[in-house]
């Protein structure tokens, strides 16, 4: 993986509060192969562009309550899916822009969940923000994926004419046996 930042901050152990105190940011990008649980979502044999990302921390004083740490994320990622129109390969691009605001605990999350509209997080010293960008882009992934014009025309009949044709040619199996009947005697 390719970071770009000073070498105070690292993703995959950052120190929220210390990072969203000092309105800090990171930003990098590693190819699909780098983030293990995303590329089983991939579906196909393209070759995807590098998954792009930024951290952006932010510090809100609060008067009366405790301050309000910040994330700001942004990802842009293209995964090689498998198109449901016409079955071939197709690049999905994908983008994430959501803010995270952290809390001291869970029980703390838990209780706000409710009355507030943000994602909240809890408030980590090692916080693994690697994670939580694999994770946002697995959520992001569409259900359908498909091209906008697929590259190969669709049939768009419920029936292969062929097929119906061929199935009124054949004889019928129990015709043969008519032939082995023995006439009823007299």
């Amino acid at each position: 993986m390719e970071f770009q930042n000073n070498a105070k901050w690292r993703p995959e152990k950052l120190d929220v509060r210390a990072f969203a105190q000092a309105l800090a940011s990171l930003s990098g990008q590693s190819p699909l192969s780098d983030w293990p649980r995303l590329a089983e979502e991939a579906q196909s044999e393209l070759q995807a562009p590098p998954v792009s990302w930024t951290l952006r921390g932010e510090w809100v004083p609060e008067s009366g309550a405790p301050d309000q740490v910040w994330l700001h994320l942004h990802i842009q990622a293209t995964l090689p899916m498998l198109c449901q129109r016409c079955l071939g390969p197709v690049l999905t691009p994908i983008e994430v822009d959501r803010p995270f605001r952290f809390v001291a605990d869970e029980d703390t999350a838990m209780a706000l969940d409710d009355e507030l509209e943000e994602d909240l997080l809890v408030l980590s010293r090692e916080f693994d923000a690697l994670a939580l960008i694999e994770d946002e882009v697995i959520l992001a992934v569409p259900l359908v994926p498909f091209h906008e014009v697929c590259p190969v025309p669709l049939t768009m009949t419920v029936s292969d004419p062929q097929f119906e044709a061929a199935e009124t040619e054949r004889p019928n199996p129990f015709a043969a046996l008519a032939g082995l009947k023995i006439p009823p005697s007299r």
